[in-house]
């Protein structure tokens, strides 16, 4: 999953963040160097004793948890930390946000949107931008990688 941080329009920066289960139990994770850090032990070893340990709590947590999350992520950047990792194939991956709570799915993309209305030789419509088109969609057929069942 990719969290990115916005001001306005522009991406000032994004911490990749996953969720895995480790002996049958969910952790959220920070990827980083090709390597899983469970944040919550990561957190720990930064002197943070409240990180959230799924990425429900953590999402619930909103800008405290990312506040934190991003320090987290510098003390591992910079290797004042050097917690247990893992490698992706060690641990079994979730999806990005194992039990969402709804999910709504994006019509299109606006280059989508805007090649399709050109070929059509009808303009782009401004209201595109201001009104984002989503519909929504069953959040319990979310699945992680390899969880794929077929009725």
């Amino acid at each position: 999953m990719l969290l990115c941080y916005f001001s306005g329009r522009k991406i000032n920066k994004i911490m990749k963040l996953v969720s895995y289960k480790l002996h049958n139990i969910e952790n959220v994770g920070i990827y980083l160097n090709e390597r899983i850090f469970n944040l919550k032990e990561a957190g720990i070893a930064c002197g943070f004793n409240d990180v959230e340990p799924t990425m429900e709590l953590f999402l619930k947590g909103e800008e405290a948890s990312m506040d934190r999350a991003r320090k987290i992520e510098e003390k591992l950047k910079s290797g004042a930390i050097q917690p247990d990792s893992f490698k992706w194939n060690e641990l079994e991956i979730l999806a990005p946000v194992p039990h969402p709570t709804s999910c709504r799915d994006g019509y299109a993309f606006r280059q989508h949107v805007a090649a399709a209305r050109r070929n059509r030789s009808v303009e782009m419509i401004a209201e595109f931008d201001e009104y984002p088109i989503f519909y929504f969609t069953n959040h319990q057929s979310i699945q992680g990688p390899g969880e794929i069942m077929c009725m």
